[in-house]
């Protein structure tokens, strides 16, 4: 068969996702920050958005305000409970002195001037000043160890050496990069860099630019002269003590029982993060996006969090005014402005109603959890909630990240409410995992010294009294994810603290 070429016509159907459309996509699962930040961007771009708030600000008529006083009668007085109070220049004379000497901080233009708020509380320049600027800031833990570092060391290249080291300090103030990485990078050897991080291991706060808690711990102790033989054993086997393995810890240590309680009271007084004192990344509020508050007629109202959501407007006036000026160009970039305009508009608003929609079915089937509490968390997927509102899962996923949820129960991030299920042994209803856990933390919150609960002993539990099956791995994953102690180590615990008593 000959090859040649020719052109045939083929009609097909295919699913295109435009610009605009993509675009939606990603707004759906945007925090609340960010899309403020997005928002903001689009009113610096598009001349024809505006904010709602500020639109009807603009619209609300003002009054002029008449007064009876003369210009400088009114210049003369600052009203203050009904009464006159005298220019400065009055009292001034009165005491038979200068201003300069009545007000020694004010400059003789300010001293008719109000800088605080008013009789009915609002400030003179419009809006009152952020209280933010008036919590004091902690410095930075960088910034105070390179004040430090460029005191102690004298040449070039070991400040450079202490810069790396600064760098490499996580929020504790522990160093998290290797010696010998650092060696490398500049091209020095690697007894240079032991020496410059010998030295700014004595920088305040005591205890920064350790590799290990035992060495955090041993900076401390040495500051204080108080690293004897043998409280260094006993930094040496942390591991025994985090165990609570006492007996084994007293035989490596090699002192009675006295002895190491005094040197772990000790430890307790000493600052295992040293690092945590300084300024470090601003921790942001949670806000949530949505809330559930109970209804009069024994339902659940929900609500969006009108505070974080951004209105916008389309100026359809401004447009109209300046199309009927432009050409060319200028029309083309006002026409797609317009078009950016309504679409920004139209997706801000489906973007509510897909949140709405999404908690509301949320709600519908964690009704259980609202009411009672945890231990009555439904296990539910996303698939579960996308065929019940007749959406696609992708997009309850991207609903859900980064969202919160404000109920009766507490604040929740939307994630929080999809769980796995874990079948039942009696033929019933499947169970949460998170309602599994919170049912591990229970029991072994109760148990006591003379029954410590082992994972198959709770498996047990919860397979006769709940009817959950369970294996024993998945209770001991559940605990370890929980940061619980083996029943071991929890039986020494309390025998610790019962001798301790």
């Amino acid at each position: 068969m000959a090859l040649s070429p020719r052109l045939e016509f083929r009609q097909a159907q295919s699913l295109t996702l435009t610009p605009q459309l993509m675009q939606s996509i990603k707004l759906l699962q945007l925090s609340h920050l960010e899309l403020s930040t997005f928002v903001d961007e689009e009113l610096l771009r598009n001349p024809l958005l505006e904010r709602e708030d500020s639109a009807a600000e603009a619209s609300e008529p003002t009054e002029p305000v008449e007064t009876s006083l003369s210009g400088d009668a009114f210049d003369g007085m600052i009203a203050q409970g009904g009464e006159q109070i005298p220019q400065a220049s009055e009292i001034a004379d009165g005491l038979d002195t200068s201003v300069d000497n009545v007000f020694p901080d004010e400059s003789p233009g300010d001293l008719g001037q109000s800088s605080g708020p008013d009789r009915n509380g609002s400030f003179e320049g419009g809006d009152a000043p952020d209280i933010d600027q008036y919590v004091a800031s902690r410095p930075r833990l960088s910034d105070h160890l390179e004040t430090q570092a460029q005191m102690l060391l004298r040449t070039q290249t070991d400040r450079l050496i202490a810069l790396h080291l600064i760098n490499g300090l996580n929020e504790a103030g522990y160093l998290a990069v290797e010696l010998t990485s650092i060696a490398e990078l500049l091209g020095t050897d690697l007894a240079d860099v032991e020496a410059v991080l010998g030295a700014l291991q004595g920088c305040d706060p005591v205890g920064v630019f350790a590799r290990t808690v035992a060495e955090c711990l041993a900076l401390q102790l040495a500051d204080r002269d108080r690293l004897d033989p043998m409280m260094q054993r006993l930094l040496d086997n942390l591991d025994l003590l985090a165990e609570h393995n006492m007996p084994g810890l007293l035989k490596a240590v090699g002192c009675d029982r006295e002895d190491l309680m005094d040197m772990l009271g000790e430890l307790r007084r000493l600052d295992p993060r040293p690092g945590l004192a300084f300024e470090s990344t601003p921790v942001e509020t949670v806000v949530p996006d949505v809330f559930v508050r109970s209804g009069n007629d024994g339902g659940w109202q929900i609500e969006l969090n009108s505070d974080v959501l951004p209105r916008v407007l389309v100026n359809r006036v401004y447009y109209a005014i300046v199309s009927k000026k432009t050409r060319g160009e200028e029309k083309t970039f006002l026409s797609d402005c317009l078009a950016t305009a309504n679409w920004l508009t139209k997706s801000l608003d489906q973007r509510a109603q897909t949140i709405t929609k999404v908690a509301a079915e949320i709600v519908r089937q964690q009704d259980g959890f609202l009411t009672h509490g945890v231990a009555h968390l439904k296990p539910m997927t996303l698939k579960m909630v996308a065929e019940e509102i007749e959406m696609h899962e992708s997009t309850v996923s991207r609903v859900t990240a980064n969202k919160y949820m404000a109920t009766p129960r507490g604040l929740y991030e939307m994630k929080y409410f999809f769980t796995t299920a874990i079948a039942s042994s009696d033929g019933g209803g499947d169970h949460s995992a998170e309602a599994v856990r919170h049912r591990i933390r229970q029991l072994i919150d109760a148990e006591s010294i003379k029954d410590i609960l082992s994972d198959d002993t709770i498996a047990e539990i919860l397979r006769k009294e709940q009817g959950i099956d369970v294996a024993r791995r998945t209770v001991a994953k559940y605990r370890e994810g929980m940061n619980i102690p083996s029943s071991v180590i929890r039986r020494r615990q309390k025998k610790n603290l019962e001798n301790m008593a």
